[in-house]
């Protein structure tokens, strides 16, 4: 079994591929990207907390799998920097991210 992975080097992503499924599938339902209420309408329904939504989201901008657009209609992006500063009390929370007010959209 060993000599069988040798060489497997297959990346796990450094995000929640199941929240990634959701949210993607909600955008295309909608056919826009999604704004944070819809993140808190989703985790509301699926009992998911919103920090590991929003943990999902930043992920996905930061690898370019999505991507964030200010209100405007610029896009941002969004670095790990910026995420980690969001992060000094250990835990994500809604107030933290009143400023994106914009769409997540996947790319």
């Amino acid at each position: 079994m060993i000599e069988e992975l040798k060489g497997f080097d297959e990346e796990v992503p450094k995000w929640d591929v199941a929240l990634e499924a959701l949210t993607k599938e909600e955008a295309e339902k909608l056919g826009r990207g999604l704004r944070i209420a819809e993140f808190q309408r989703l985790a509301a329904e699926h009992a998911i907390r919103f920090d590991d939504i929003m943990v999902t989201m930043f992920e996905l901008v930061i690898n370019k799998e999505w991507r964030y657009e200010q209100p405007d209609g610029v896009d941002q992006p969004i670095s790990r920097d910026e995420v980690e500063k969001l992060y000094v009390g250990g835990r994500l929370k809604e107030a933290d991210v009143n400023e994106y007010t914009g769409l997540w959209t996947p790319v």
